[in-house]
């Protein structure tokens, strides 16, 4: 979904006429209006007037999601205003974590924040409890719920004051809670574009670090490649809980040569659709990552007729140069992507033909996959253990190395001292050469 240039293209007038005979009961300071005039009026609303804002960065990955179970790619933008849109959207507040909990609160406390809207009653801010007063007042016929408190903004507002503005809303704590990681790192990419791809410039608006703002960006990039790669039978909000997989995953390829950063990538979207542990996953960041995930694939009964039906072939839905579309044509020698490319369109409660007749559940594959990801992790941190056995006696040897001639360089400004023991060292020194020359002496 492209960011829309505006949050209401036209202005509707009937509405802004009515907002604007509205009653002001006071007015109120909001320092994250980006305007030296920060004075906003405030008005009562009826919850049923006010509209929903379809561009809110709160909800851009459910919003995908929906436009995916709909197949209208035009469900939030054709008419954003409309019951349609809203109803959409109205479901997609209902439907967040916390949504009950902030009824209730609403409900013993009334509303303590006012919410923000456009001259034209659509919500900047504090959809959530608009749509939380909605549902007490429609659903729970709750008649305390009626009206929703608001400031106001100007008729002349623009999307990039809108942005702005949701954008230090964001960065304060009572509000920040709102974003998940996904959406947080949506309205990044947003503001990246915005300025010139800066990520410096988008810190500075957010008031985190460049690495902070860039982390996140580069997650999502890896989150975008999957879905894509996935053919719709994923959305973004699907890996909401697996933030900490994609961040190993996008600082580890980084920097890689592309052989090893497509093997990685492999095996930690293959293990991530497998529901494998990211600790698990982390002993994979390796060049033989895919090689040692294929190894295993081929070693269980079950698993191994899948190698052959995901060999890519011309007859089949899955196109052989699908991952080359999503991540780039660059040669591949990862063993992997064959059933990666195969499983990441499937959802878990279709099946997978195999080549003697039977079908296989993709959930009881992905139960064996993630069987077979985890005993590769295990053989890696063993291999990564005796790695370590082989090489410690060079490293120790060499700290020694290091360590004798910082000590040799200590030497003059320690004899400087008359307090200096000279004949300690010297025995320390021969107790160090009878090891070196029982090694040298050794067979």
């Amino acid at each position: 979904m492209k960011p829309a240039t505006q949050i209401n293209p036209v202005l509707d007038l009937e509405r802004a006429e009515f907002l604007k005979a509205r009653t002001v009961v006071g007015s109120v300071p909001v320092p994250a209006w980006p305007r030296a005039a920060k004075e906003l009026n405030l008005v009562e609303l009826e919850v049923d007037w006010v509209r929903f804002s379809t561009l809110n960065h709160r909800t851009r990955a459910e919003q995908r999601a929906a436009i995916s179970s709909s197949g209208d790619k035009a469900l939030f933008t054709h008419d954003p205003l409309g019951a349609k849109a809203q109803g959409a959207q109205y479901k997609i507040l209902r439907c967040q974590d916390g949504f009950d909990d902030l009824k209730l609160d609403l409900s013993e406390r009334g509303q303590q924040e006012p919410a923000i809207v456009t001259a034209g009653g659509v919500l900047i801010n504090g959809n959530r409890r608009a749509a939380a007063l909605r549902s007490l007042y429609l659903e729970d016929n709750n008649p305390s719920a009626r009206y929703v408190k608001c400031l106001v903004l100007p008729t002349d507002a623009t999307a990039a004051e809108l942005i702005d503005l949701e954008t230090e809303l964001q960065i304060a704590r009572d509000f920040k809670q709102e974003y998940s990681w996904v959406n947080e790192a949506f309205l990044i990419e947003e503001l990246f574009e915005r300025e010139n791809k800066d990520f410096a410039r988008v810190a500075k608006r957010m008031h985190r670090t460049k690495a902070d703002v860039q982390s996140l960006y580069d997650k999502l990039q890896q989150v975008h490649q999957l879905v894509d790669l996935s053919g719709g039978a994923r959305q973004h909000i699907d890996f909401e809980n697996n933030e900490a997989a994609f961040d190993e995953l996008a600082k580890h390829i980084k920097n890689k040569q592309p052989a090893e950063a497509e093997a990685v990538r492999s095996v930690y979207f293959l293990g991530t659709l497998a529901d494998v542990p990211y600790r698990k996953l982390r002993l994979l960041r390796r060049p033989d990552a895919a090689t040692l995930v294929h190894r295993e694939i081929e070693q269980d009964p079950s698993l191994k007729q899948l190698l052959e039906v995901a060999k890519p072939r011309t007859d089949r839905e899955v196109e052989p140069d699908l991952l080359d579309e999503v991540l780039g044509a660059t040669p591949r020698s990862d063993p992997i992507t064959p059933v990666l490319t195969l499983l990441a369109r499937k959802k878990r409660d279709e099946t997978v033909a195999l080549n003697d007749g039977r079908s296989v559940d993709v959930q009881d594959l992905f139960g064996s996959l993630q069987s077979a990801i985890t005993a590769a992790a295990d053989e890696a941190k063993e291999d990564q253990k005796d790695q370590e056995a082989q090489s410690a006696p060079l490293a120790r040897v060499n700290n020694a190395i290091d360590e004798f001639e910082r000590a040799l360089a200590a030497l003059p400004k320690a004899r400087a001292f008359n307090e200096f023991d000279e004949s300690t060292v010297d025995n320390r020194v021969r107790h160090l050469k009878g090891l070196v020359d029982g090694y040298l002496g050794s067979p």
